[in-house]
């Protein structure tokens, strides 16, 4: 079932997310300073192909860099991207097959928020990332 979920997500809109986040990593590479906002740009665009089976785990040991750094994402990138999920989230909750992915994509907005400080795992595998820090 989450093979069948994630073939559909790339299909109706997975493919497009991961464009917008591959740009925003493209823009962020361009300068050495903004580096750690294009890799975790790139591990996003990564999340919104295959969503389904992963999760995104906080790292609560997380420090005052990546605090900052949420911040400017969210002020230079972050906003626009969550709006593409919000966006995506109403047009897919529309039909009745579509409702997973539109929630799917409401579970996406927080990390399209504050990338930094967080770890996508898969899913059999969260608690045992948690657990580990």
């Amino acid at each position: 079932m989450r093979t069948l979920l994630n073939l559909i997500w790339l299909i109706l809109c997975g493919f497009w997310m991961a464009v917008g986040y591959a740009i925003a990593g493209v823009i962020c590479c361009i300068l050495i300073i903004t580096i750690p906002f294009g890799i975790a740009s790139f591990r996003m665009a990564n999340y919104a192909l295959w969503p389904f089976g992963r999760t995104v785990v906080r790292d609560p040991r997380a420090g005052a860099a990546s605090l900052i750094g949420n911040i400017l994402w969210f002020i230079f990138a972050g906003w626009w991207l969550a709006i593409g999920h919000i966006v995506t989230g109403i047009a897919l909750c529309l039909t009745i097959i579509g409702i997973p992915l539109g929630i799917a994509s409401f579970k996406m907005v927080p990390i399209s928020l504050l990338p930094l400080g967080a770890e996508i795992v898969p899913a059999r595998h969260a608690d045992l990332a948690a657990y580990q820090r």
